[in-house]
């Protein structure tokens, strides 16, 4: 499902990534952890094509991440930390604009299937200035359900939400058993509640354990978001 090889990505003398390496395979939920400035970001980037490869690969169901062939980005639906809705609009206007501007044109019954999945059907009509935090990021995730795409990237799904709103999100990833899923994230619970694996991002370098060897072989003082 993703593949990186040989991976290299720095800014001016920094070496963020050197040499970094990584496979997760099709149905696995990795992980991604690091203290601040580890790289997390720039590794997240790297696989959506954001941050050209300077060296190295990086392949998406087998084809290469590059600006020439786009058929990769089929694949992968994207949640950033700060999803950027429109608060004058109600729920489900938002996923209606969103749906709109993926696929030129909203498919009604998708959109009441993600909404329901998230649990927030019932708030549909309510104007999203008016939700949690813990709500908007749900909506946040129904929109990037609603491609139905087979690998999620999640960048920290759960900042700065109320443990209920987490708790809350992590029922809703428990339900994708069908997606490969890649969220970066610092919380061990959930990691240990939704996880199979964990990519250890130190150094510029990345080992990728499973969840209990991760536990049992890393010291976790002080590991940042």
């Amino acid at each position: 499902m993703i593949s990186v090889t040989n991976l290299k990505q720095s800014f001016g003398k920094k070496m963020v990534l050197d040499s970094v390496a990584l496979e997760i395979h099709e149905r696995e939920v990795c992980a991604l952890v690091g203290r601040n400035g580890a790289g997390k970001s720039t590794l997240i980037n790297s696989l959506l094509g954001l941050f050209p490869v300077k060296q190295g690969s990086i392949k998406i169901n087998g084809m290469e991440v590059s600006k020439k062939n786009n058929e990769w980005k089929k694949a992968i639906a994207y949640l950033p930390e700060k999803f950027m809705l429109y608060p004058m609009l109600t729920g489900l206007e938002n996923m209606r604009f969103f749906a709109e501007a993926v696929s030129g044109k909203a498919d009604t019954i998708r959109i009441e299937e993600v909404l329901r999945s998230v649990s927030l059907w019932d708030d549909r009509d309510i104007q999203v200035k008016q939700y949690s935090k813990g709500m908007l990021q749900r909506l946040g995730l129904a929109v990037t359900l609603y491609q139905d795409s087979s690998l999620l990237i999640l960048d920290e799904p759960t900042s700065g939400i109320d443990p209920m709103g987490r708790k809350e999100i992590l029922k809703v990833l428990e339900k994708l058993p069908d997606k490969t899923i890649l969220l970066s994230s610092h919380h061990l619970d959930e990691i240990k509640q939704i996880c199979t694996h964990v990519a250890y991002l130190n150094n510029g370098k990345i080992e990728k354990y499973t969840v209990k060897e991760f536990l049992q072989t890393q010291n976790l003082g002080g590991m940042g978001s």
